[in-house]
């Protein structure tokens, strides 16, 4: 009944006491209307009415203002009021918008073509008039959950944070932010954030971002996990079919032209909808644009619906973006829902005064004690209301947060979170201390079984201990390890363990001390899985898996010392030892297929070894450039961002020295470079070029050669294409030599596939590639690959399939490559 009384309280102090002009917005049949814009005819206030119709306008001084209510539909209506007293109510009614289609086919010709043409012809010069401005921006996320399953893959999901309900549905995700943006073309942009809000966590940061949020449909191409094509994209006519629905004039007496988007192919990178375009301008006045998760080829999206407002700024002749909403639906999994980002800018400053120092590489930041506003703050500063629904929510989540994070809660939950099975032996088993940031793991025995010749069938599991900083936005965490393997052929016990240590999670640095004795790859950049062994192995007679033993005592550290510019380093003593087969055994026996040795030099003898038993000391320097990198700073926290106009660059140092036989001492030197951007419409593109060269290596141990990613399985095993090769035999050109190695691939992410009839409707994605190798004293190795991605049915896109021609000592061999996205999951 309290809480009742109090949600009450706060639906109206936020409806009237804290607002200073207020009201509801509706239709001409008295429905409400949500996200209509509301602002003063100078552009200095703004707001949005929330999904209720119910707007605030915040407003402190007494006066005449000429307030603009503009809804895309809708007639535009001016009010001047005299405001003598706050707060000052004042609800509106708006009427449909009256369209003419009087001027279609005037001419003879499709009218809408002829706007869009002219849109187009306009777009860079009028993307161009917005030179640099500051403003101020709202933002707001929400998502919803309906009749959410009790479990998923059998996992039980809980109330989700208290979000749901009895019906298991309601409110996942709510967070609100306000903010300081500047921009100054081309893409100079910041974002201060002064208050940051979730709900159910009082000291949680809003994921909202106003660079992340921002969609501009003058740019020929709309990022949403694909490059969608905008309506007045310089190509637009090779997507799109345009309708002129009617016109009308807004209230500075401009004509506007509503256009009718129908799309050439459904499944194409295309939008839907509607686009408003001023006449003789030819700028955006609107746009209610809709596309589908299979057009972003992101599956559990069903829809994304666009809806932006702007308004004619007279300072610089150019309509500016007051608004958006973006709607979305989700199912997958048994679940489903919908979600709404809305976005309103206000205040805005053509003229701002930046010098040099004005923008940088970061473009996110929080003021202090951001996330620490009270409910009077946000009553005072949020310009959209919040709606019951909302407002319940955080009341309820409030609540249920002080419960559940106080020690008697967690507790009890830990006391059931941590009972002891008699299945946790073997699948496993977890124990917390939630109030004190412990967290005790034993891993299962069950899914660290594997099969390879060397040890026959054996077993590993990991005891872990992990201690959590008790700020949770920090980052910094400690950790304890014991690794145990036994093999059951071998008859051998292996233990390793360590101690990491993260001390912030803005520069990242990691401490890690290691040791022990286990089994590892010949190749230590791991080319096959485990688990894809074990099927190649067992019922193929293909034990592609080559196993050395090193006792070992590491030490490494990593930091990213500047912004971009990342080090590591790791000093180790190894002992390392030969190994043979232990086990023929096989499941399924294929008569012209046998077992090799462990010797990848020498198949067929198996009594054979690679190198001779030895130790050694060894050096690595690495350091990683990503030139141009962004980034989000949170209070104890660093994202980065890519920029995909600059590559990255990676620099390498690795020396071997001490070693019991002396011969086996090196040093290499190595240097790769690689970049991935999107071509628009075309597609996304990618490469990588890397090469090294030893010194004082003639005849080292064959495990410190440059090993190469091969790949015999005929089925992709979760590396880059990037930087693999498809039918490469795993150690068919291990140099100690120089060498030089390039990657190229280009998916061209419908642009070729999604204008084909027929076969647009599967919404494949065609992918080609190049692949080369250079290894001194040997003949070029190289591939060329076709292939289709995205394959799978329904909502399930988790398959790729290429066909592959590799040219190695003048012969050509072609086959076909089975990729399972999903399966690097499995080890």
């Amino acid at each position: 009944m309290h809480q009742k009384l109090f949600i009450l309280f706060l639906i109206f102090s936020s409806i009237n006491l804290t607002a200073q002009i207020t009201g509801t917005v509706t239709d001409s049949e008295n429905k409400t209307l949500p996200y209509v814009n509301i602002y003063t005819e100078d552009g200095r206030f703004g707001t949005t009415s929330n999904e209720n119709g119910i707007y605030e306008l915040k407003i402190n001084n007494p006066g005449v203002y000429n307030l603009v209510f503009q809804f895309l539909g809708y007639q535009t209506q001016k009010k001047t009021i005299s405001v003598k007293e706050f707060p000052y109510q004042l609800d509106i009614s708006l009427k449909p918008e009256t369209t003419s289609l009087a001027a279609v086919n005037l001419t003879g010709e499709n009218r809408a073509n002829a706007i869009i043409k002219k849109a187009i012809a306009n777009r860079k010069r009028n993307a161009q008039k917005l030179k640099a401005y500051t403003a101020d921006y709202y933002s707001r996320g929400l998502w919803r959950i309906e009749n959410a399953p009790e479990k998923i893959l059998g996992q039980e999901i809980g109330d989700l944070g208290g979000g749901l309900d009895s019906t298991r549905s309601g409110i996942v995700y709510l967070s609100e932010t306000i903010s300081e943006i500047s921009y100054r073309r081309p893409d100079d942009f910041k974002e201060k954030i002064i208050a940051s809000k979730v709900s159910g966590n009082d000291n949680g940061f809003s994921l909202n971002s106003a660079q992340e949020s921002y969609f501009s449909f003058y740019e020929n191409t709309v990022e949403i996990n694909s490059e969608m094509v905008s309506p007045i994209a310089e190509y637009a006519f090779n997507y799109y079919h345009y309708e002129l629905d009617g016109v009308f004039y807004d209230e500075n007496g401009n004509l506007i032209n509503k256009i009718k988007v129908i799309p050439k192919r459904e499944k194409d990178r295309v939008f839907s909808g509607y686009i408003y375009i001023v006449e003789d301008l030819w700028q955006i006045f609107g746009v209610e644009l809709q596309t589908t998760g299979q057009a972003i080829q992101v599956p559990p999206i069903e829809t994304l619906d666009f809806k932006q407002n702007y308004r004619f700024s007279e300072e610089n002749g150019f309509y500016v973006q007051l608004s958006q909403t973006v709607d979305f639906r989700f199912a997958m999994f048994g679940i489903s829902g919908d979600g709404r980002f809305t976005a309103v800018y206000s205040n805005y400053n053509f003229k701002p005064e930046f010098d040099k120092n004005s923008f940088g590489n970061e473009i996110m930041s929080f003021a202090e004690a951001a996330n620490k506003k009270d409910s009077t703050y946000w009553k005072k500063l949020r310009p959209v209301p919040l709606t019951k629904e909302e407002i319940n929510d955080y009341v309820k989540k409030d609540s249920i947060q002080t419960i559940r994070s106080s020690r008697p809660y967690l507790d009890s939950i830990d006391r059931v979170r941590n009972k002891f099975s008699l299945t946790s032996p073997v699948f496993g088993y977890s124990w917390q201390n939630s109030h004190k940031n412990r967290y005790f793991n034993i891993s299962s025995p069950l899914m660290g079984t594997h099969f390879n010749t060397v040890q026959g069938w054996n077993s590993s599991t990991t005891i872990s201990y992990r201690q959590n900083e008790s700020d949770e936005n920090s980052g910094e965490f400690w950790r304890l390890y014991a690794r145990l393997n036994y093999g059951f052929s071998e008859e051998r016990v292996r233990v390793s363990g360590g101690f990491q240590k993260e001390f912030n999670d803005s520069s990242r640095p990691v401490l890690s001390i290691s040791g022990g004795m286990e089994t590892t790859q010949i190749n230590k950049r791991k080319p096959i899985s485990e688990r894809l062994n074990d099927i190649s192995t067992i019922f193929f007679e293909r034990n592609y898996l080559k196993l050395y033993q090193r006792t070992f005592a590491e030490l490494s550290y990593q930091q990213e010392m500047l912004n971009g510019l990342y080090f590591s380093g790791e000093f180790s003593y190894e002992n390392r030892d030969p190994l043979i087969n232990h086990t023929d055994q096989v499941i399924i026996d294929n008569e012209d297929v046998q077992y090799t040795s462990n010797n990848p030099l020498q198949p067929d003898n198996f009594g054979s070894v690679p190198f001779n038993k030895h130790d050694i000391f060894k050096l690595r320097l690495n350091t990683r450039i990503r030139f141009g990198q962004k980034y989000m700073s949170y209070p104890n926290r660093k994202i980065n961002i890519n920029n995909e106009k600059y590559p990255t660059l990676y620099l390498g140092y690795e020396k071997g020295f001490g070693a019991s036989i002396e011969a086996y001492n090196f040093d290499q030197f190595k240097a790769s470079i690689t970049q991935t951007f999107n071509m628009a419409n075309k597609g996304e593109f990618g490469y990588n070029l890397n090469g090294g060269a030893f010194l004082n290596a003639q005849n080292m141990a064959y495990i410190d050669f440059r090993h190469f990613i091969g790949n015999q399985t005929r089925v992709y095993d979760g590396f880059s294409n990037l930087s693999r090769f498809n039918l490469l035999p795993y150690y068919a050109l291990s140099t100690n030599k120089t060498y030089a190695e390039a990657h190229i691939e280009h998916d061209f992410k419908g642009w070729i596939l999604g204008k084909i009839p027929f076969i647009n409707q599967l919404n494949y994605n065609l992918v080609v590639g190049a692949h080369g190798l250079y290894t001194q004293h040997n003949k070029p190795y190289s591939e060329y690959s076709v292939g289709i991605d995205n394959l799978g049915f329904g909502k399930y896109r988790l398959l790729r399939l290429d066909y592959v021609i590799a040219n190695r000592d003048g012969h050509r061999e072609g086959a076909f490559v089975f990729g399972l996205k999903f399966l690097g999951i499995l080890d």
